[in-house]
């Protein structure tokens, strides 16, 4: 029987392909409430709905699953599934044909929907919101499009076709990492610029996801110095005053791995906890990092940090057909050749 334990505000990672008896304990903790899954979790669609199965069958409520998987060079799951193109390419379809761009934006997520919640996963930490300036290299064609209009309706696309499958979406990397070229994974970037400029241009797509309903944010380790001295992700500025302030988001808010170069701001990892939690963030990313993983359950217990039961529960995946139906589902085979034969390289 698996224990009775509510969802904890951390969201951490396993070493392997299975679960090893301490990982096994681990996931246990009453701080812990979801598992996000890299590469080297990941070998088959068959595995990893092993896995899946087995870290969710450890506790009730099941922890929440979680992936990587936005397309291009961000795809963590790579053999036995559709090999989704940037979302670059998909803006340039859009660029020459906006109906057919957001049609294939729209398929395009569903893919991805269907594929993820076919293993059993809740949460794909997609679709980034970050404009395709050329400034960022770590974004670079992961954006949509270069102007907030083309991102907005292109990731709205994508997003209603992820969320029609019953997969979850996080939008990324509020309000913007477009504008800073240090990659936030090894340095603490930031952008100079004021307020009103950030609104006209890299809050666009955010402000309508936000109204369109999507779940999940993430904040991003940029430094916004004219509007707060700490990174958005530890800001009550921009996660109180702007993202459930002005624009009215009520869902959940994963902080981006606090394992990064880009949180160091703060100090060690008892500090960015404290920091991500008081800002508002509801569930924390520690990535990479097992003694860190370990290190913030104990200072969120420390802080006796309580995660918001119905948010979580908002982000948790509907729905979805096993894997070894899908594979031979006729409607899945349509959507693989439609986006096979419109991106024959992805």
């Amino acid at each position: 029987m698996p224990l009775s334990l509510p969802l904890g505000p951390v969201m951490a990672d396993v070493a392997g392909l299975r679960l090893t008896p301490e990982e096994r304990e681990r996931l246990l903790h009453p701080m812990l409430g979801g598992i996000i899954l890299f590469a080297r979790n990941c070998e088959s669609p068959a595995q990893v709905a092993e896995l899946v199965a087995e870290i969710k069958a450890l506790r009730s409520p099941a922890l929440l699953v979680g992936i990587d998987q936005e397309g291009g060079r961000v795809q963590r799951l790579r053999e036995g599934v559709t090999r989704l193109p940037p979302m670059a390419r998909l803006g340039q379809r859009y660029d020459a044909d906006a109906d057919a761009g957001l049609r294939l934006a729209e398929n395009a997520g569903r893919l991805l929907g269907v594929e993820m919640r076919a293993l059993g996963i809740d949460i794909s930490f997609a679709p980034v919101l970050d404009l395709g300036l050329e400034v960022s290299a770590v974004i670079g064609d992961r954006a949509f499009h270069r102007e907030p209009e083309g991102v907005a309706r292109l990731a709205a696309a994508f997003w209603r076709g992820m969320e029609a499958a019953g997969l979850r979406g996080v939008g990324k990397h509020f309000p913007g990492h477009g504008s800073t070229a240090l990659d936030s994974h090894l340095a603490i970037p930031v952008d100079e610029r004021p307020l009103a400029a950030i609104e006209a241009l890299d809050l666009v797509p955010f402000r309508r996801l936000v109204d369109a309903g999507i779940p999940g944010m993430m904040p991003a380790h940029v430094i916004y110095p004219q509007l707060d001295p700490l990174p958005a992700g530890f800001s009550r500025f921009w996660l109180q005053d702007v993202l459930r302030g002005r624009l009215g988001f009520a869902g959940c808010i994963f902080s981006d791995d606090l394992s990064m170069a880009g949180a160091g701001a703060v100090g060690g990892v008892a500090e960015r906890v404290g920091a991500a939690l008081r800002a508002g963030c509801d569930m924390l990313l520690v990535c990479n990092d097992p003694a860190a993983a370990l290190q913030a359950m104990q200072a969120a217990e420390a802080l006796g940090a309580r995660a918001d039961a119905g948010r979580l529960e908002r982000m948790r995946g509907q729905g979805g057909t096993p894997w070894p139906a899908l594979a031979v589902a006729p409607d899945y085979l349509a959507l693989r050749e439609e986006i096979g034969r419109a991106f024959p390289l992805a």
